[in-house]
């Protein structure tokens, strides 16, 4: 049995393409090694590290923003496509970074971030200096209504109007985000090519692909009509005047998968180049099918448990019924990411920290499609509390003390456990680390057989070993109050994939359980039992 699936592994990596199936490693590089003693991570400590990465079994890394920026919004305000802000390094460290990954056989992704700049950016400084130059009409310029107010209702993600009066042109400029990041005019066909020749930059340096950013924003309503009012919300706190909307007419502007075609067939030019769509918002997975419908983008990044208060069987099979074979499309899916906090301070106790971490990066592997693990999520790492004052992130300022922590998920990584800074930076870090990141330190996990960081190795291989689990069908078979049971099967191979994701032991069994044998547990529990958080892979035999 072992040679026949090494035999169907390596026929199954010949004919796909290199991303189908793969785990990407995310690297929040501000906070993954810093190199030069300023507490910012740089892209020469990410290239020292690469090593570290590759041995995890992840088939590429996707990097945040490095560009050239303010940081203001931390890199997503860009003031140039084209560059490498200093804090970070410089392009000569782009290009050695990129040739040790793929020495390493590591493909690499990056940002692109297409709805919108910086404030600092030239474009946007020749955009506002008059209505009549070269560039006037390439940011979304509006005229006040008679009282001098905004132009419509529109409201910013981060809080507020989402228009700002500018003196220089006696108009109002559109921002979905920050005032500091103005919105591009998408539907214009001079920003398109300016935003495509970007992407020619970086492809000409060997970049693997793209995650595009905020994509569902690139383009807005033309007649700037209002939008409606959102129903009434189970939200419990609404925290921002844009949680009173439907954004109907401010973002998902129905021109927006044309343009997705034009990048792809840029992107096809290059060969073997992976794109993925990030699509956030309540009516995100229609979206998702249309960015990444016909030629268009190869999967989206779905945001189905990243704000998820707790993990159900439900809400699993809800988000995988939604990529079904019928449904069509290629989904890529994350448990944590730098926007949310992490998984496990937001789904169980810190008791069941350990026992509930085995079962989530077992399911995470289990799934079908993309999977994208956020670094330090090997090691279990938690969120960090963090006190007002030690805040950098712009939205958990404004919405404190109801935010999304996103500054909590952006803790620097634990290297050493017995280092300054935990061997991240031999000076203080940008941001606080936690109080038990020593005990997660990576040198502290490499000694003990049990951690988390030998089981997402395990668990990486196991993934990689199998077709199934890669790129196989996926047929739920049980979803209860406590268990979640699906079938991935291709090739021949049959395999049974079990979670009891209650904190109770439950009776459980696979239908002709003479039939199936287990290849892999976490949690244990008898024949017929589930221990709490007790996961199972099982093989059919024929």
């Amino acid at each position: 049995m072992t040679e026949t699936v090494r035999v169907l592994t390596v026929a199954a990596e010949a004919t796909r393409p290199w991303w189908r199936g793969a785990a990407i490693y995310q690297i929040y590089p501000r906070s993954f090694a810093d190199s030069n003693g300023d507490g910012i991570g740089d892209l020469p400590g990410i290239t020292a590290h690469l090593p570290y990465v590759a041995g995890l079994g992840v088939d590429a890394i996707w990097l945040s923003p490095f560009f050239p920026s303010p940081m203001h919004d931390f890199g997503y305000d860009i003031s140039d496509y084209c560059g490498v802000d200093p804090i970070f390094g410089s392009l000569a460290d782009f290009d050695l970074l990129i040739a040790r990954a793929h020495g390493l056989g590591l493909r690499v992704i990056i940002d692109q971030v297409y709805a919108h700049t910086s404030d600092a950016h030239a474009w946007f400084a020749e955009s506002r200096a008059s209505r009549d130059n070269p560039r006037a009409d390439w940011y979304v310029w509006a005229d006040p209504k008679v009282d001098g107010s905004p132009p419509n209702n529109w409201q910013s993600v981060f809080g507020g109007p989402g228009w700002t009066w500018d003196a220089r042109r006696q108009q109002y400029y559109m921002h979905n985000f920050l005032s500091s990041q103005p919105q591009l005019n998408g539907h214009l066909p001079a920003v398109q090519q300016a935003l495509l020749a970007a992407a020619s930059f970086w492809l000409d340096r060997g970049v693997d692909g793209f995650r595009v950013d905020a994509i569902n924003f690139a383009m807005h309503d033309p007649l700037l009509r209002d939008n409606p009012p959102a129903p009434p919300s189970n939200l419990a706190v609404r925290t921002r005047p844009f949680d009173y909307q439907l954004h109907r007419y401010n973002q998902s502007h129905p021109d927006i998968p044309r343009f997705l075609e034009r990048l792809r067939a840029r992107t096809d030019s290059y060969g073997d180049r992976f794109t993925v769509a990030e699509v956030g918002g309540s009516n995100a997975e229609p979206e998702m099918h249309a960015f990444t419908a016909a030629r268009r983008l190869d999967s989206a990044y779905s945001f189905s448990f990243l704000y998820a208060d707790r993990l159900t069987p439900e809400r699993v099979a809800d988000a995988l019924a939604g990529w079904s074979d019928d449904a069509g499309g290629w989904p890529s899916w994350a448990f944590e990411n730098h926007d949310a906090p992490r998984a496990l301070s937001r789904w169980v106790a810190p008791e069941q920290h350990g026992a509930f971490g085995r079962l989530k990066m077992l399911l995470l592997v289990c799934l079908r499609g993309n999977i994208f693990l956020y670094y330090g999520e090997e090691l279990g790492l938690t969120q960090v509390e963090m006190p007002f004052e030690a805040l950098r992130d712009p939205e958990a300022i404004a919405n404190w003390p109801h935010t999304l922590s996103r500054d909590g998920a952006r803790a620097p990584m634990p290297w050493r456990h017995a280092a300054p800074a935990f061997g991240f930076s031999s000076n203080v870090p940008w941001l606080p680390q936690g109080a038990d990141y020593g005990s997660h330190a990576v040198d502290v996990q490499e000694t003990a057989a049990d951690s988390a960081l030998h089981l997402t190795r395990a668990l990486l291989a196991l993934r990689r070993a199998h077709p199934a689990l890669q790129t196989g069908t996926l047929t739920l078979v049980a979803v209860t109050a406590a268990v979640l049971a699906f079938e991935r099967a291709e090739a021949g191979e049959r395999l049974l994939c079990v979670f009891n994701l209650s904190d109770a032991a439950v009776p459980w069994q696979p239908p002709e359980p003479q039939r199936w044998r287990v290849i892999y547990e976490v949690n244990g529990g008898g024949e017929c039992l589930l221990n709490p958080y007790a996961a199972r892979l099982l093989r059919w035999i024929a």
